[in-house]
């Protein structure tokens, strides 16, 4: 029996031989593929008539209310889906300055190339939430909800390396990611990339501030009785 087992394995590696012996070789007929893996399958290209839609056409309109990549539309409540050509540029990157590396030649700078107000605030609130919190949390400790689905090492804004942790660098691990942390570049705009940073400080000082951090002006109101 194991006289015919090696004559079989002998005769099987003939064969394979002679079956890769064919490769490279010029032919007109179609190729004999046992393995495809998806070669043929059915696509539309760019620019070819499709016979699948009524105007036979392959290529598609865009969806009314889309936004293509790179502009941003002015939403408003009364015009949710604004008409197509008032869409506005948005910039990701265009320049070596600070506002757009996060440094003062090469060193990370820290402060604000722009005014910090309530309305960039609450725009880096919106664009955490959407981009950061899956990961960071809701309150920035690291407690997002990708943490329950295996994802390790999500770093908490509350340690002491990150309250210390230059505006600058934190506008770069935005934009180009770190360690795990993939870059958002690509994704966030620059000026909605510092207001991510300025909710991050937000999110941190509400961790440690005291009395003594808030305005005279407003901290008499907080200390005022409560009214009956």
């Amino acid at each position: 029996m194991l006289r015919y087992f090696f004559i079989a394995l002998g005769l099987f590696f003939v064969l394979l031989a002679a079956v890769a012996g064919f490769r490279g070789q010029k032919s007109g007929k179609p190729p004999i593929e046992i393995f495809p893996d998806m070669d043929h399958q059915p696509k539309v290209k760019a620019q070819v008539p499709s016979n699948f839609f009524a105007d036979d056409r392959g290529n598609r309109l865009p969806v009314a209310g889309t936004v293509p990549i790179g502009y941003e539309a002015p939403v408003s409540k009364d015009n949710p889906f604004p008409d197509e050509g008032k869409y506005r540029m948005v910039r990701y990157a265009s320049g070596t300055d600070y506002k757009n590396t996060g440094r003062f030649g090469d060193q990370w700078g820290t402060g604000f190339p722009l005014p910090v107000t309530a309305e960039l605030l609450q725009r880096g609130q919106e664009r955490y939430t959407i981009y950061c919190s899956v990961c960071h949390g809701a309150s920035g400790g690291g407690n997002g909800v990708a943490g329950q689905y295996g994802l390790v090492a999500i770093a908490s804004f509350h340690q002491d390396r990150l309250r210390v942790m230059a505006d600058g660098e934190i506008y770069n691990t935005i934009a180009h990611g770190k360690n795990t942390m993939l870059g958002y570049g690509a994704k966030i705009p620059v000026d909605d990339r510092w207001a991510i940073v300025a909710y991050v400080r937000a999110l941190q000082m509400a961790q440690t501030a005291t009395i003594n951090d808030v305005p005279a002006d407003e901290r008499a109101k907080l200390e005022m009785p409560p009214q009956p």
